[in-house]
């Protein structure tokens, strides 16, 4: 069995959720505290072994990929001011890991911009994950999720229980074919959106995966789906009707919808109370606060 060294993260998307601030900046680098969203996914990956980070852009996101690249200058400017520790901090960030961007020419949904990485993930099972969903806890989603990956030696999908009114209209949910043990499903069936009344369990797609290479030609050949898109959960439904696929329910974690504001804004506080340089003070501000 192959070991899993590649990540692909769509990055391509508008981001409408957040205009204006979306109009001229990606929502993907919306600041945590001092580190952009786009950040933290990419190391909670490299934190679980990936090597390679394949990012599906489009013509807005130069932004990515200039913070992941090296600034000569700046680093040149530090150097000479005697702030070696900041020279160090943002030369680590474009040495964390190998960034490959591929272009994202049309935006025809999340599934068309997987299909995107097909030349550069090869004959290599990946991980795809989106660019502004966050998760907190340890072992971390990806960790569960290759660990369950190693185990069953299939694609697997990550999974959580949402059945908050309302999340029926936000995520695809899965129906079991066979509970495998340790948190582990076979799947059946994955509705996207299917709303409160029709979800088929409480286990939610929240857009972690493990696809191996043959979810490529079904991508290649999937008709436009929910909103005109080619959907990712329509081609790897088809998958299901030709190999196992799974489900890995994750536990001890947080989650945090950055392409969403009031999701955003829980992760910045959270996250900005955890910091010990900031943390103490800023819980005071929030205690003194008179709302």
């Amino acid at each position: 069995m192959k070991k899993i060294k590649k990540i692909v993260i769509p990055v391509a998307g508008y981001g409408t959720r957040f205009l204006p601030f979306t109009k001229s900046i990606p929502k993907e680098m919306l600041p945590i505290v001092d580190r952009p969203v786009i950040q933290y996914i990419v190391e909670e990956a490299v934190e679980a072994g990936i090597e390679e980070v394949i990012l599906i852009t489009g013509y807005s996101k130069r932004a990515i990929e200039d913070y992941f690249d090296y600034n000569v200058e700046l680093e040149y400017l530090l150097e000479k001011k005697g702030k070696l520790e900041q020279k160090k901090l943002i030369r680590d960030i474009s040495d964390i890991a190998k960034f490959v961007y591929v272009r994202q020419k049309e935006m025809r949904g999340h599934g068309h911009a997987v299909l995107q990485a097909k030349e550069v993930v090869g004959d290599e099972p990946f991980v795809v994950m989106w660019g502004d969903d966050m998760y907190r806890g340890k072992p971390s989603k990806l960790q569960q999720l290759i660990a369950a990956y190693e185990r069953l030696e299939a694609p697997v999908l990550f999974t959580m229980k949402r059945d908050a009114p309302g999340d029926g209209d936000k995520y695809g949910y899965i129906e079991v074919a066979e509970d495998m043990g340790n948190g582990s499903f076979r799947i059946a069936n994955m509705v996207e959106k299917p709303g409160d009344i029709n979800k088929p369990s409480p286990y939610a797609s929240l857009g972690c995966f493990i696809l191996t290479p043959d979810i490529f030609p079904l991508l290649e050949e999937q008709q436009p789906g929910l909103g005109g898109e080619i959907v990712t959960l329509d081609a790897v439904n088809r998958l299901a009707k030709q190999r196992p696929v799974y489900a890995q329910e994750c536990t001890g974690l947080s989650y945090y919808d950055c392409g969403d504001r009031l999701g955003y804004m829980k992760a910045a506080v959270e996250f900005a109370l955890d910091r010990e340089d900031i943390g103490q003070d800023f819980r005071k501000y929030l205690k003194d606060l008179n709302v």
